[in-house]
């Protein structure tokens, strides 16, 4: 038989059993030890070892026990649901948002520093430690980051590439080197009321709209497929054509077709028809008529020339912006590039970020303009603005005057009533034609104001590390900090002036004009009223004060 070898002694009592080490035991029963010493250290060392990683795992629970989970997991995840939600049921423009959050994304990462710093002083109030669980949100928040840094590089680099290719520049992209087949349709009439409310509804073209001599709608439309046979798409042809449904005063012109279909639609309407139209890829033309465009444009330009009621335009991917000789207000709102306004007898409201040129002519009305950078309203402006990216020059403006703006250099002449300018790292030269109160502040900008002759002033100016220079007779006082005081001819309104790190100028200027009176906004003989312009989304009407019509102000 088989020897069976000797058995090792059970464990003591109350301790788990420890296996035997590969290279023998170290104690054999009761006797003395007698093995290789070496072995005998060998299995101290393993123990010692053993509680080492015991002790390190039971502190390492305890800490995981104690660390509170952070809430700014959750109001992550519930923002991007909200947003994703918005997205997918089309209540948000997915190109405006990507052009908003490559803007803004950095706002992400100062909110998660705030929760993570009011966390830290509840925890440190409450006695309790400061260590908090992040749990496995900290990959989505770095996915996030990364969205944020490509949509401001896209906005960045994208945008000007896309220029070089005017509007067709996504047919461009998505068709190229496949054969272009040209197309042009049978006109679609239809009779319908003088006052007809007209829908227009394209995917991908450009729309031109003007007046027809008759109650009558006409639809012509030139074709492009990209790509196939020749067969290929004179069957895409025969299948497709505007769809014209009229029911009662509605009218509706639909364009429908594959995706390499592109549909450039002339549409002529009755001369008092309103105008809905929601265009895809293409540019949109609206001339001639006396009721309201509102237009929703996506990727192109949008221009509105002689229109007798108010035009409304939404921009979601830096398209061109004009209008010319219309009677009541102008809109336009979202991501846009060069805008051209003139001969606006309304108001004018421009609320979104445009990163072209901004030219205004001779706006009757009083005009609104918010951006993430700059914020201006007016009166009117009998004479011209022209704003970049890094100046704005008015000549003509009546106030009350309010600009916020910074990073910009502006210049000013011919300011007709209360202003009030703000900015910061540039130069502010107002030249004044009256004796009307105006406040100026400047940080890191030189600030000079004309005084025309004959004006009535209070001044009281001060500069913080800068200069005063002063063709008027007032009092210069002061080593760092520097101020101006006095009163220019009989004194009157406050010029107040403010500035850091820059320095002040009054000069002696001439004498300016009167301010033009304001354009008759009456219609002309036998044309309809005009009905209030619709708000955009988010745009409030606020109470009218005694005395006063209620005004438009975007937030």
């Amino acid at each position: 038989m088989a020897s069976i070898p000797p058995q090792s002694p059970p464990p003591p009592s109350g301790k788990p059993p420890i296996p035997p080490p590969p290279y023998g035991q170290p104690y054999a029963g009761q006797q003395p030890y007698m093995g290789d010493p070496r072995h005998y250290w060998r299995y101290q060392r393993e123990q010692q070892r053993a509680a080492w990683r015991a002790q390190k795992q039971m502190l390492r629970s305890q800490r995981r026990f104690y660390r509170a989970p952070s809430i700014a997991g959750p109001f992550v995840l519930i923002a991007v649901g909200v947003v994703a939600l918005l997205l997918v049921t089309g209540r948000l423009a997915s190109a405006q948002f990507w052009a908003w959050y490559g803007h803004w994304w950095p706002v992400l990462l100062i909110g998660l520093g705030l929760v993570a710093l009011a966390e830290w002083a509840i925890d440190l109030r409450r006695g309790m430690p400061t260590g908090r669980r992040f749990g496995g949100y900290v990959g989505l928040v770095i996915l996030l980051l990364i969205l944020g840094a490509t949509a401001t590089g896209f906005e960045h680099f994208w945008g000007p590439l896309q220029a070089q290719f005017g509007d067709n520049n996504d047919d461009f992209f998505s068709n190229f080197g496949q054969a272009q087949h040209d197309h042009d349709m049978e006109a679609v009439e239809a009779t319908v009321p003088a006052t007809a409310q007209i829908e227009i509804q394209n995917p991908r073209g450009d729309i031109s709209v003007a007046v027809g001599d008759a109650n009558q709608v006409s639809v012509l439309s030139h074709a492009t497929v990209f790509g196939g046979t020749d067969d290929e798409a004179n069957k895409i042809f025969a299948a497709q054509k505007p769809h014209l449904t009229v029911s009662g005063s509605a009218v509706v012109i639909k364009m429908e077709g594959p995706g390499n279909l592109r549909s450039n639609l002339t549409i002529t309407v009755p001369r008092s028809a309103t105008v809905n139209i929601n265009n895809g890829h293409g540019d949109v033309t609206v001339a001639g008529i006396s009721g309201n465009v509102d237009a929703v444009v996506e990727h192109g330009d949008f221009q509105a020339t002689s229109v007798g009621g108010h035009v409304v335009a939404r921009l979601a991917s830096k398209g061109n912006f004009s209008a010319h000789d219309v009677s009541g207000d102008v809109t336009a709102q979202g991501v846009g590039d060069d805008v051209t306004i003139s001969d606006i007898r309304g108001k004018l409201l421009l609320d979104g970020e445009y990163a072209g040129d901004i030219h205004l002519e001779r706006v009757n009305g009083e005009i609104h303009f918010h951006s993430s950078r700059t914020d201006m309203e007016l009166a009117r402006l009998p004479g011209d603005l022209s704003m970049d990216l890094d100046s704005l020059h008015a000549t003509q403006m009546v106030g009350p005057i309010r600009l916020v703006t910074r990073s910009k250099d502006i210049e000013l002449s011919q300011v007709y009533g209360q202003s009030y300018v703000e900015d910061s790292d540039g130069r502010v030269e107002l030249d004044l034609a009256g004796s009307y109160p105006v406040e100026v502040k400047n940080n890191k900008g030189d600030i000079e104001i004309a005084v025309p002759a004959g004006a009535n002033l209070q001044v009281n100016g001060r500069t913080h590390n800068g200069d005063i220079v002063s063709d008027f007779p007032l009092t210069i006082s002061g080593d760092d900090n520097k101020t101006i005081t006095g009163a220019i001819g009989k004194g009157g309104p406050q010029l107040t002036l403010t500035n850091e790190n820059a320095d002040l100028r009054l000069r002696k200027g001439s004498s300016a004009p009167p301010a033009p009176p304001p354009v008759s906004a009456a219609p002309p003989p036998n044309a309809p009223a005009i009905p209030n312009a619709p708000l955009p989304p988010g745009v409030p009407r606020l109470k009218a004060s005694k005395g006063q019509s209620a005004v438009s102000i975007t937030q």
